[in-house]
């Protein structure tokens, strides 16, 4: 029986096609005739039962970076078998918290972009130790974990950079296509469960912002991390979007420097250090895992020219400013379809907290009345459709760290049951 399979994702059809129906290529679609004869040969293996209790765990070993804001972020430190996925933008400073943070664990750093020189130069430019790192360019994944049966009790973590580099000569089809990264993400994941090596995959992200290649190699894998930040912007943020090992509330920050990456302990560094009160500003308390931090959010009320007015928004959820401007057009009767409202973080960071409504709607009604907010005040809360403000995560350890750090008015659903009250601060 003749079968073919797609080249590209590995989809499998009984009859040719031009286009697969699966990933949309052209004539990737490639006979087969030997596929269906070969599949049904294969013996069937029974399963292998063990009792669950018996299972002698080694998930409690972890190995530290000896860098805090990492060591917060993936719970502790990488534990042996587990599979990091670690993405952000091109010239984000993947690579340089990756040599950073290794330089006390013995390391394999395999690159299919840079070679041994390259990687060199970068990690004196950083005063990097580098008696622990080893390092190697092939891009073929057989070849990887053949070489690694040789250096398995010298090496505790391998890291790919990129998988989009790294290919197979099992699956035809083209270095980073679907198939070959499923291939490549499936054997190097087999091989550290049983080595019990950890594997740190460096992603690439498209151009909308998602992980590149399949959705399933973010299940595959133990831990996925985004590095974020605008390289315009020195800060760089480092959040864990699932984590099978630990938590995925913390974040990781980081200041952009000459010398690689320096930790952020303060939670006023996104912060003006002049104390300028101007109309469209506020500053809004969050907490991200237990740790709370303190934004700058600047909105700009302007009248428009077009027929529909303008919404730009970086740093916040765009459809949620969105939610949150309908509930302030119909509870405190604005006419903002008539404006255009501009909304910006300061610092090139992105607030996921829900903690900053009730700071957005501050800053835009101060804008649109272009009257400044009081001085040393502080918003926290959650705004619900109803013009309602509700208590946000870890409210009360916000409002004591914000009275630490010397903010006057606090403004929270302890005294602001709706923004309505918010009126009361423009008059």
């Amino acid at each position: 029986m003749t079968f073919f399979v797609c080249s590209n994702c590995g989809y499998g059809s009984a009859s040719w096609m031009g286009k697969c129906p699966d990933c949309g290529k052209w004539n990737t679609l490639v006979e087969k005739p030997e596929f269906a004869k070969t599949s049904s040969s294969k013996a069937t293996k029974k399963i292998k039962i063990t009792k669950l209790k018996t299972v002698a765990s080694s998930y409690k070993i972890r190995f530290k970076t000896g860098i805090f804001e990492i060591d917060r972020v993936i719970g502790g430190g990488f534990i042996p078998g587990e599979v990091v996925l670690l993405t952000g933008e091109p010239g984000v400073g993947k690579s340089t918290l990756i040599l950073q943070s290794l330089q006390n664990i013995p390391s394999l750093y395999i690159s299919g972009e840079e070679s041994a020189e390259q990687v060199k130069v970068r990690a004196d430019r950083l005063k990097i130790n580098l008696d622990n790192f080893y390092f190697s360019n092939d891009t073929q994944v057989e070849g990887i974990i053949a070489g690694l049966e040789n250096l398995s009790e010298e090496i505790k973590i391998v890291v790919i950079d990129s998988i989009q580099t790294i290919f197979s000569k099992d699956i035809e089809g083209p270095i980073a296509g679907i198939s070959q990264l499923k291939e490549v993400a499936n054997k190097l994941i087999s091989f550290a469960k049983k080595n019990k090596i950890t594997v740190i995959l460096i992603g690439h992200i498209t151009k909308v912002g998602e992980i590149a290649g399949p959705k399933t190699l973010e299940h595959l894998v133990d831990c996925v991390l985004n590095f974020e930040g605008e390289k315009i912007s020195q800060y760089r943020l480092l959040r864990a979007s699932k984590n099978r090992f630990g938590s995925t509330d913390e974040i990781g920050i980081f200041e952009m420097s000459g010398g690689g990456l320096k930790e952020v302990t303060n939670p006023l560094v996104f912060l003006e250090q002049k104390n300028q009160y101007e109309p469209g500003k506020a500053i809004v308390g969050v907490t991200e895992g237990k740790r709370p931090l303190f934004f700058e959010i600047q909105t700009l009320v302007s009248s428009t020219v077009f027929a529909v007015p303008r919404r730009v928004v970086k740093g916040l959820d765009y459809n949620k400013t969105l939610l949150l401007i309908a509930v302030v057009k119909k509870y405190l009767y604005l006419p903002l379809d008539s404006y255009d409202i501009y909304v910006n973080v300061i610092g090139g960071v992105s607030i996921k907290s829900t903690s900053s409504d009730l700071g957005f709607i501050a800053s835009l009604l101060s804008s649109f009345k272009n009257i400044p907010l009081p001085k040393s005040s502080l918003f926290i809360g959650e705004v619900g459709l109803l013009g309602e403000v509700r208590a946000s995560y870890f409210e009360d350890k916000i409002v004591s760290e914000g009275k630490r750090l010397g903010f006057k008015k606090i403004f929270s659903s302890l005294n602001v049951k709706n923004i309505k009250d918010l009126k009361i601060l423009l008059r």
